[in-house]
């Protein structure tokens, strides 16, 4: 009889191997990304808000982690009326975040490391403060900077009703009318998301100009790739359709829209490519697009578009073998026919962390306010992170989401920041949760985020998940994703491919094959009984082997080598 519980010590990864493991051809395919939201990652200068140059002196970390590439939430000069998303000057540093020479020695470093670095891109919408907008309301209606965004007259005998019924989907009408320069009501503009981010008229040539040279600038900074965000919206319908119905955030990923999902966005893609074919080192594309099924976002990964799409679908499934299942075979039959790579992922800036996800009922959503059970949440979350690494294709990680950080639901009401939140319906406005800034040190003002506490409150107690208590602790979260990372890149079945082999399993369990490797994932709230499939490499909780049968710990992941 033999026990295996959590994960055996990582195996050390020089900075030889790492760097020849970036180099390598296709690397985009088994990639696993790590996405850091600049404001609550590291603060180099004391003031509470995390910056490049904190982000630079913990690229070490990262690349001890055993990540390929990391993905950088924006930096750009912004008012910051959403957090970044509302871009005022796609080609500065926002001074909250230090200068464009900042994020050059960080992309210099990162690729020292072998480290890739990805940054996001934002051209459905820019900032009410953008050059062009500012100028567009200045110089009144018939101004050619208005072409260059959504501007229409009002309905109603005097105009002072919206041009049609779009919904933003942060609540509230999606079109705002503006105040003239002499002083009267005049035109509306549509912003899908904040009043502060109109949306670009991506028909003007205009506005495709700008975009490709903001690529080049980027590219020839040295940057491997772009996340897109909405990567899904920029065109709308012809004619700007009324949508018939108000409830924009059911809609949002469940049908295709007059404003989301529209087939013209692919004609950009197809452009944007050919600029990034021209550049050496496989710089990629990532696309944030919402789309009603996981064969639809295949579209956007056709072999002259975008590299990878984000699988919100796979994000949005309960831990339930059964859906887990039909996703992924769903996921992996769609992108097959296009040659693209899979994407995992489990959490992000937008939704609440799944070890809080995990912790609550099935079916509450991406946006939970509860903290549900703590413990429940933690063993689900660490079985499912063994599960979405072991899946072929691309992984995604979320900062913090490797200590196994929970979603801090009890912000006090007049510290929260998410621009929702201010709205009186759209999304929830409960992201702030998942942004909390992460912890470092067991002690300190803000748990080693910096010298000068953190722009979220911290919780009590945040110290004891934070890095220097996670660190060589045989179990923890943080040595469980040291030690799979590291096993993903030692096991040749691991990653890139387009298939799994099922196997036979108990009702609630997961069981498949990748040539010698085998996965099996107890979904169920009880141990269970599986074969022995050979030497366990990893597991997420407890095992216990007696003969050739395994006892496999309820909400538990194992890794097994049958060489």
């Amino acid at each position: 009889m033999s026990q295996h519980s959590a994960a055996p010590a990582p195996t050390p990864t020089t900075d030889s191997a790492v760097a020849t493991v970036a180099r390598r051809r296709d690397w985009w395919r088994d990639a696993v990304i790590y996405q850091v939201y600049p404001r609550s990652f590291a603060d180099s200068n004391g003031d509470g808000m995390g910056d490049l140059e904190g982000i630079r002196s913990r690229l070490p970390y990262l690349r001890d982690l055993g990540v390929d590439a990391v993905w950088l939430s924006p930096f750009y000069a912004s008012p910051q009326a959403d957090a970044g998303y509302d871009v005022a000057d796609y080609r500065a540093v926002d001074p909250m975040f230090g200068t464009l020479l900042d994020a050059d020695a960080l992309i210099r470093d990162a690729h020292a490391l072998g480290l890739r670095i990805i940054v996001d891109l934002v051209p459905n919408h820019s900032s009410d403060q953008h050059e062009w907008f500012k100028r567009a309301l200045a110089e009144g209606p018939g101004s050619p900077l208005r072409e260059r965004y959504h501007f229409r007259p009002g309905k109603g005998e005097n105009g002072e009703l919206p041009p049609n019924d779009w919904e933003s989907i942060f609540g509230g009408p999606a079109w705002t009318r503006v105040t003239e320069p002499d002083g009267t009501p005049g035109e509306w503009y549509l912003h899908l998301f904040a009043p502060e981010q109109p949306d670009f008229n991506w028909e003007h040539p205009a506005v495709g100009d700008e975009f490709r040279s903001i690529l080049r600038f980027w590219l020839d900074m040295g940057v491997d790739g772009f996340r897109i965000d909405v990567a899904h919206g920029m065109v709308k319908a012809a004619g700007l359709p009324d949508l018939g119905a108000h409830d924009e955030m059911r809609l949002l990923g469940n049908d295709v829209t007059p404003f989301f999902d529209q087939d013209g966005v692919h004609d950009i893609y197809r452009q944007w490519r050919l600029i990034l074919d021209e550049y050496s080192g496989e710089r990629i594309f990532v696309a944030e697009a919402w789309t009603p099924t996981v064969e639809r976002t295949a579209n956007y990964v056709r072999p002259d578009e975008l590299h990878q799409a984000f699988n919100f679908q796979y994000l949005a499934t309960h831990w339930d073998a059964a859906e887990l299942r039909e996703v992924v075979d769903r996921t992996l039959d769609s992108m097959r026919p296009v040659g693209a790579p899979a994407t995992w992922v489990l959490s992000n800036h937008d939704v609440t962390r799944h070890a809080t996800r995990f912790a609550n009922p099935a079916g509450l959503g991406t946006q939970i306010r509860e903290a549900g059970d703590r413990e429940l949440g933690l063993r689900r979350a660490r079985a499912a992170t063994l599960l979405m690494l072991a899946l072929p294709g691309s992984a995604y990680v979320y900062q913090g989401e490797e200590l196994g950080l929970p979603d801090v639901v009890d912000l006090p009401d007049e510290v929260r920041q998410d621009p929702a939140y201010f709205r009186g319906a759209g999304q929830d406005g409960f992201r702030d949760g998942c942004r909390v800034p992460i912890p470092w040190t067991r002690e300190g003002s803000s748990y080693g985020f910096g010298d000068g506490g953190s722009w979220l409150p911290q919780p009590e107690g945040w110290g004891e998940l934070s890095v220097e208590a996670q660190t060589g602790v045989p179990g923890s979260t943080l040595e469980l994703y040291r030690s799979a990372l590291a096993v993903r890149r030692e096991q040749a079945d691991l990653g890139a491919g387009d298939a799994v082999e099922w196997l036979t399993a108990p009702e609630g369990v997961l069981a498949f094959r990748r040539g010698d490797f085998v996965c099996v994932a107890n979904t169920t709230g009880a141990p269970v009984t599986v074969p022995v499939y050979g030497r366990v490499l990893i597991t997420s909780g407890e095992v216990e082997e007696t003969g050739g049968e395994a006892v496999v710990a309820a909400d538990t992941t194992v890794w097994w080598t049958t060489a």
